[in-house]
């Protein structure tokens, strides 16, 4: 990145991909936005792991109230086994990984106390793994919603996509690292943090930097 932002202005995210974090470790303040449109098959509402057969999608069941469109909004629909199925994901992909052990019992509690709109679950999320990680950071969100930002703002909000390569500005950084299933598939970039923290530990941030 040629010179450090403002500011990195990101959506919110289930469990975030490696470059989220990233974008607020070179900006050191990230602006989660609060007032977009909700959108499905993003990473609003679902991560990506490195599980025995390969990238793995984990996806959290929402539902939006009556004339609400707003992702501020969503509501998590627990009458659906989702947490379950996540956490034994999780336990199956990572245990046999070097730190999973020592973060586990600093993530699955987020997700047991059940908030109920998903906005909050990933700002929990979030400032959990910011504080896992290393990574000093000044997270807020948008007070309102803004189109476009100034060109000092690092506007990812539609970049990072589980659909979209990594952004461009920061596939030169995903230099291989250990994870558990790279003997079957290889290296695989992008995935959510997770996979970066249950690996590196507290290395991991030297490769967010």
């Amino acid at each position: 990145m040629s010179s450090r932002p403002d500011c990195a202005v990101v959506s919110t995210a289930y469990f975030p991909p490696v470059e989220y974090f990233m974008a607020a470790a070179a900006a050191g303040r990230l602006l989660i936005e609060a007032h977009d449109s909700y959108v499905k098959q993003t990473y609003r509402n679902r991560c990506r792991i490195y599980a025995c057969d390969g990238v793995l999608s984990l996806t959290v069941p929402v539902s939006l109230p009556s004339g609400s469109r707003g992702t501020g909004g969503a509501l998590i629909d627990y009458s659906k086994p989702w947490l379950q199925q996540h956490e034994r994901a999780l336990i199956s992909a990572y245990r046999t990984s070097a730190f999973f052990e020592y973060y586990q019992d600093d993530i699955f509690p987020i997700l047991d106390a059940r908030p109920r709109l998903l906005a909050e679950l990933n700002i929990r999320l979030i400032r959990s793994l910011m504080t896992l990680l290393g990574v000093r950071c000044e997270i807020a969100l948008t007070t309102e919603y803004i189109p476009v930002y100034p060109p000092d703002y690092l506007d990812l909000r539609d970049a990072i996509h589980p659909k979209k390569a990594v952004p461009e500005i920061f596939r030169d950084r995903f230099k291989p690292y250990y994870q558990v299933f790279s003997d079957r598939f290889g290296f695989i970039p992008g995935l959510s943090v997770l996979d970066l923290l249950f690996n590196e530990g507290p290395d991991a941030v030297s490769y967010l930097l």
